[in-house]
């Protein structure tokens, strides 16, 4: 299949289902929010390395999480209930996809997040539709994700810990709420071994569109979020 070339002068996009067995879709364009959301809403994300032209994915399978199929661990259990870490949201965006950025995660090699990626999300948090959430020892900054939402779909786009399970914990914490703001769908892009043990599972693009399609067509206000004051995740 080719490789499309995305025009900077106008947000279009091919239909997923037209990407390489490899996922890639297209090349160019830029991350303009209009873009990124029209991206995000097809099923379609950035993903390329400094230097790299903007390339443009869509894999098949894709990874995917219901919210009500998390499954917390005995033991990620008993570190929630322990309540020794503070959970936030969308109190530190720019710190945590830094941080996303800057540290290094075991088998991997590097970063996708450029600095162009980085302003482009920031840009997406001050507009209300990427979000984060924070998880602080003390007032230390240990853990997080950062992801873009649409209707009642949230996309995930990284995280980061730096003491055990401080990312796991997040995901609980957002996945949780999620689940209590009505929101259908998590979208975690590629399979890793740790997601899949937490409940997601892959299924067929064709299917992944097809559930994407009603989500992003559900209502969601646009807006900086924070936890539900009575939330805890494990209640």
């Amino acid at each position: 299949m080719p490789v499309y070339r995305i025009p900077e002068e106008e947000h279009v996009f091919p239909h997923a289902s037209l990407a390489e067995p490899s996922g890639l879709l297209g090349v160019g364009g830029d991350l303009h929010p209009d873009r990124l959301r029209l991206a995000y809403a097809n099923g379609i994300f950035p993903w390329y390395s400094e230097g790299q032209p903007i390339l443009w994915f869509s894999p098949d399978p894709r990874c995917v999480l219901v919210p009500t199929d998390l499954r917390v661990g005995r033991s990620l259990r008993k570190t929630l209930r322990k309540r020794e870490l503070r959970v936030t949201m969308d109190s530190a965006f720019p710190r945590v996809i830094e941080s996303c950025k800057t540290i290094p995660r075991p088998g991997q090699d590097g970063t996708w997040i450029t600095m162009a990626m980085r302003e482009a999300y920031i840009h997406l948090h001050q507009l209300g539709h990427a979000h984060s959430v924070e998880v602080w020892l003390d007032d230390r900054l240990v853990g997080g994700l950062y992801g873009v939402a649409m209707g009642k779909m949230f996309a995930g786009e990284s995280m980061f810990s730096t003491v055990s399970d401080a990312s796991k914990i997040a995901l609980v914490w957002l996945v949780r709420q999620l689940e209590r703001w009505g929101f259908e769908l998590i979208d975690a892009q590629v399979h890793t071994p740790t997601l899949e043990r937490m409940g997601a599972m892959e299924i067929d693009r064709s299917d992944y569109l097809d559930r994407l399609g009603l989500a992003v067509r559900a209502a969601s206000p646009v807006r900086h979020w924070s936890f539900d004051e009575d939330f805890f995740p494990l209640a």
